[in-house]
């Protein structure tokens, strides 16, 4: 009489390098993320009753499950300090460029030739930015600066944006993609 193969060979087993095996994400991108952004939301909204900090708290819990992993693309918080510190030196010129946009824009809009000075157009252009938060920043930043609209990007760093006039698209990608890199240490 033959035995049958035991029960235990028919049991799946899960090869932790299974490329079925779901992979765990880290908790930190997600509590750093909600802490950043449910300060921001206590900050910016004054409401302290539980009903505005229970939306709050939900809202924000969506946001960062979402998006904790575009702030903290790696397993490791490594030059994390830096990336924050030269980010924030990039702002005063982000705000600079902003300032100086707002200018040229009122001066086409009470120009008395303003139809004739107006020339809208679409300038694509490919970036060597690689981050998905280095890309979202610059989409962002030219999106930010009046006479400009980040119109789309591509999933190989192709963009496509929409400027008022000549002037106010010259500069792109420029140095506005150079401070990018800088800043998020892709230089």
């Amino acid at each position: 009489m033959q035995k049958n193969a035991a029960p235990d060979q028919h049991k799946h087993t899960l090869d932790p390098s299974s490329e079925h095996t779901p992979r765990k994400r880290p908790i930190y991108p997600f509590l750093i993320t909600f802490i950043i952004m449910f300060v921001t939301w206590i900050l910016l909204s004054g409401k302290f009753d539980g009903f505005h900090l229970c939306l709050g708290i939900i809202s924000c819990a969506i946001v960062a499950y979402f998006s904790g992993d575009l702030l903290f693309d790696s397993p490791r918080v490594k030059g994390l300090l830096g990336t924050w510190i030269r980010f924030v030196r990039y702002m005063p010129w982000l705000l600079y460029q902003i300032f100086i946009a707002n200018l040229h824009l009122m001066y086409l809009t009470f120009h008395p030739r303003m139809m004739e000075l107006i020339d809208p157009e679409i300038i694509k252009f490919k970036t060597k930015l690689k981050s998905d938060l280095a890309l979202v920043t610059f989409a962002n930043s030219i999106t930010l600066t009046p006479g400009t609209i980040t119109v789309d990007i591509s999933t190989d760093g192709q963009f496509s944006v929409h400027a008022i006039d000549r002037h106010s698209g010259e500069g792109l990608p420029g140095e506005m993609e150079e401070r990018i890199a800088r800043a998020f240490g892709e230089e």
